[in-house]
């Protein structure tokens, strides 16, 4: 299965690309993670490819083979368009951030993104995963409403996610962002159950 996660620095998706692998790699698959952080300092952009199978030979992801996509802001959906086929779901947040021409008026922030990906018939679940993370107590804590919301698309066991989460947060925030993950499940699931 491959899995691309989308987003710009200080969203936490390094984090949220290990707490992933290490659920696949608990869960028995084979994984292969690769990240590229740009000007992740800056805001700039921010991917991670994650592969996992019973064999897994290399990281990256080629264009058009995404299975999963996870976009941690909302105009990187549309960035990173060519990973993605007509099977691809698309896990979005609706949050904006503002890229830098955006911010100077050099540019426009599009305000149809969530019909830009409706329009090349994605499966598209538009999550407003900041204001989910508020509600569980920590803004920062939306990498793991995306993962939470996520978890539920894959084959894994949500124990298996709730066991990593454990193991590899600090005692201070790992119930805040265990709260988000389980919050970000639920959105998801309302989703599901709605589309069914």
């Amino acid at each position: 299965m491959n899995l691309f996660l989308c987003g710009v620095g200080g969203q936490g998706i390094l984090l949220a690309s290990e707490v992933i692998s290490s659920a696949c790699m608990l869960s028995g698959y084979d994984v292969k993670q690769s990240e590229v952080h740009g000007m992740a300092q800056r805001g700039g952009s921010v991917i991670s490819h994650i592969r996992f199978g019973n064999k897994v030979y290399s990281p990256l992801i080629e264009p058009g083979d995404a299975d999963i996509v996870v976009s941690f802001e909302l105009l990187e959906a549309l960035r990173y368009l060519p990973y993605m086929n007509k099977e691809t779901k698309v896990i979005v947040n609706t949050q904006k951030i503002l890229p830098s021409p955006v911010a100077t008026g050099a540019d426009t922030y599009p305000a149809d993104v969530l019909e830009q990906l409706q329009k090349r018939g994605l499966t598209v679940f538009p999550v407003d995963a900041f204001g989910i993370a508020r509600l569980a107590g920590e803004t920062r804590a939306v990498n793991m409403v995306l993962v939470g919301g996520l978890s539920l698309l894959l084959p894994l066991e949500e124990q298996v996610f709730l066991q990593v989460l454990q193991d590899r947060l600090p005692g201070k925030i790992r119930a805040v962002n265990t709260a988000a993950f389980i919050k970000g499940r639920e959105e998801i699931s309302k989703r599901l159950s709605s589309n069914s």
